[in-house]
């Protein structure tokens, strides 16, 4: 087998370069091709500069995980780095594309660093749940100080190439067409001086004198940390790369590393980064599957839902049109894209430019005519199956031939829509969640008749949109809200039965939800859908709605609310609920905290277990995919599915049976054979 590593002689320089496609990960044998070239350069007196840098699109873009939990082989990134960073000659890293996690080490490893403007350099290994691990977390504070290091590890976004030059991460920024021979030159002119090494350096001095720098990144990323192991072993090792010597503090990352490795958060983060790979792919499509091209969308409804979902596609420079049936819905919609689009520019994270170019692709309309030559329509209308049917019935009439059409339906049978055309083979459902501009999960829901070649274009079309998709077949709620419906049957009974509805909502914050099923409701407003008729009373929500309590809106629903929407639980929605369960017959008692998880979280599973049996969905991590990204469940469980698969299916099945709750006979089979579902 060749060596994906490579030399050049240019004069006295020797050049080291890696071409390991597609993105120049760190495997063994890159790793044993980086230490063989520096071994060739020191051994050669011929040579007084090494340049290391690589083909294709990026510098070394991380590790191998390919290689995640197999017997390492070595050399060990540590070592190769090591060795490295030892040599007395010059070494010069030449970062186009990203250079990250171990491909920023790689770099930190060099006694400098240039990059093109265009490169991005970062240690994202938080979001496997790890922190790097080849001294990256001692290397990086020496270089550019605590507070500068500190959000590269303990958040993990990458920086731009100007910001790194910025904060002393890169020495100089070289023509973005001259990289090989701009870092030759560099290097030429640092031949004859002493070397610098990163691991020498001290610009880290700035935690010593300041300790209050790790406090204060916590309390002000503290939201964001909120559940995760990981950052926090970050800001202990940054912090230990300011107390201790260089190989005590490399010891310390190895220890944080090693416990993070072996640790369930870290196995949970790296299943639902494959999971989300694996999600797009569709297995029963052929990879090579001709699509239809997407040049113009057409969208019924300017509400919240049919704008937002407007505006992922107008950001991807895709041009809109979109309907409605008055122009005061129609104005009243497009003013609220431009204004949610001039917020996100006021937060910098795009330009008065970008704004304009985008809304420059909108057309509002009040005729279906316009929407004739749209490659997809997305209809996001009231959910009723008589209106949507309607809408569909009009679109097959004058939506051109081999158009997409796409109901947003959260909830209906995609095909008993589709029986309103002629096409039921170009039906589909797109299952956006709202706020649809923000929200990254898309359920693309796959009819008994929907073409290979339709789901196929939805899928690639929902990258180039920025979502996370996954396929669900037809049946009420799809996935995800099938799911949820369960865990609302529980939360429901749960508060009949003598359960306080604040200790429900507690229990899902602590297990690591953003908020509760009773807070949700008041968030979402718990009149939606309430009939309006005060006397008419046969649910909480109904009794909660005759008295005027709508929810957050109204400053007062499950809970009561302050100015700043701050809750508090109520006395009079105590009551409500009390004399509601006596008129129930429902015996009061006290529930733990224990019950209340296991009767909200176990049934969802067990539903879960149901969609995989039916095949409504293709594989139990696209079960994880749609509930980390569509309802908050937790990242570092991996997922319902993944997280059951961790405490043990039979436990989940001695719970269910433990509460009186029906159990699947697929779950039940795979607990008794000791199988798990991913």
């Amino acid at each position: 087998m060749t060596s994906p590593i490579r030399t050049e002689r240019h004069d006295n320089v020797l050049v080291i370069i890696s071409d390991n496609p597609p993105v120049n990960a760190l495997g063994q044998a890159v790793r044993a091709g980086l230490t063989d070239g520096i071994a060739e350069a020191l051994s050669d007196d011929s040579v007084e500069a090494v340049v290391i840098r690589c083909d294709g699109r990026t510098f070394f873009a991380g590790a191998d995980i390919t290689e995640f939990g197999k017997a390492p082989q070595g050399p060990s990134l540590p070592e190769a780095l090591d060795k490295l960073e030892a040599s007395d000659k010059p070494v010069v890293a030449a970062i186009h594309g990203t250079a990250l996690g171990g491909g920023c080490e790689v770099a930190l490893a060099c006694h400098y660093r240039v990059a093109v403007p265009s490169a991005k350099m970062g240690l994202p290994e938080v979001k496997l749940g790890l922190i790097p691990g080849a001294a990256g977390t001692q290397r990086l504070p020496r270089l550019v100080g605590a507070e500068a290091a500190l959000p590269l590890v303990a958040i993990g976004n990458p920086i731009s190439a100007k910001k790194a030059k910025e904060i002393g991460l890169l020495d100089e920024l070289v023509g973005e067409d001259s990289l090989a021979a701009d870092a030759i030159a560099f290097a030429k002119s640092k031949i004859g001086q002493p070397v610098p090494r990163s691991s020498e350096d001290d610009a880290n001095q700035d935690g010593i004198k300041n300790p209050d720098i790790f406090d204060e990144f916590r309390a002000k990323n503290g939201r964001k940390m909120r559940g995760f192991d990981a950052p926090n072993a970050a800001i202990e090792a940054v912090k230990a790369a300011g107390e201790m010597s260089y190989a005590e503090g490399v010891k310390k990352e190895r220890e944080l590393f090693m416990k993070l490795m072996t640790g369930t958060q870290s196995k949970a983060m790296r299943h639902y980064f494959f999971a989300e790979r694996a999600a797009n792919k569709v297995d029963d499509i052929p990879a090579d599957t001709p699509l239809i091209d997407i040049k113009k969308v057409g969208i019924i409804g300017a509400g919240t839902m049919g704008g937002g979902i407007a505006m992922n596609f107008l950001s991807a420079g895709i041009p809109v049109t979109i309907l409605e049936m008055k122009q005061e819905a129609l104005d009243r919609g497009t003013a609220t894209m431009r204004k949610n689009y001039e917020a996100t520019a006021k937060k910098g994270r795009m330009t008065a430019e970008q704004v304009e170019q985008a809304m420059g692709l909108l057309t509002p309309t009040l005729e279906y005519s316009d929407l004739a030559d749209c490659d997809l329509v997305i209809e996001a209308v009231y959910e009723s199956m008589d209106v949507k049917k309607d809408v569909f019935g009009k679109l097959d009439e004058v939506v051109k031939e081999g158009a997409i059409l796409a109901s947003n339906t959260s909830y209906l049978n995609i095909d008993e829509i589709a029986t309103a055309t002629k096409r039921p083979s170009y039906v589909l459902g797109l299952h956006f969640f709202s706020p649809a501009n923000v929200m990254k999960l898309l359920e693309v829901v796959r009819g008994e008749k929907t073409r290979n070649d339709v789901l196929a274009t939805a899928m690639k079309l929902s990258k180039k949109i920025g979502k996370v998709a996954a396929v669900s077949g037809v049946c009420p709620g799809f996935i995800g809200n099938r799911m949820l419906s369960k865990r609302q049957e529980q939360a429901n009974q749960l508060i009949l039965e003598g359960a306080n509805y604040w200790d429900v909502d507690d229990v899902l914050l602590e297990f690591g939800f953003p908020m509760g099923p009773f807070q949700m409701g008041d968030l979402a407003g718990i009149d939606i859908g309430w009939h309006r008729d005060p006397s008419k009373v046969t649910t909480i929500r109904e009794a909660l709605c005759a008295v005027g309590r709508f929810g957050q809106k109204a400053g007062k629903g499950f809970y009561d609310y302050d100015e700043a929407r701050q809750r508090t639980p109520s006395d009079e929605v105590k009551q409500i609920i009390a004399d509601f369960a006596e008129k129930e017959g429902n015996e009061q008692r006290d529930i733990s905290k224990d019950e209340i998880r296991e009767r909200l979280l176990y049934p969802m599973v067990n539903e879960g277990a149901k969609i995989l049996d039916e095949g409504m969905a293709q594989r139990a991590s696209d079960i994880d995919v749609v509930w980390i990204n569509g309802y908050g469940w937790p990242l570092y469980t991996g997922g319902p599915m993944f997280w059951a698969d961790t405490i043990g299916l039979d436990t989940v099945v001695a719970g269910l049976e433990k509460h009186g709750l029906p159990v699947s006979d697929y779950l039940r089979k795979k607990a008794e054979a000791g199988e798990s579902f991913n």
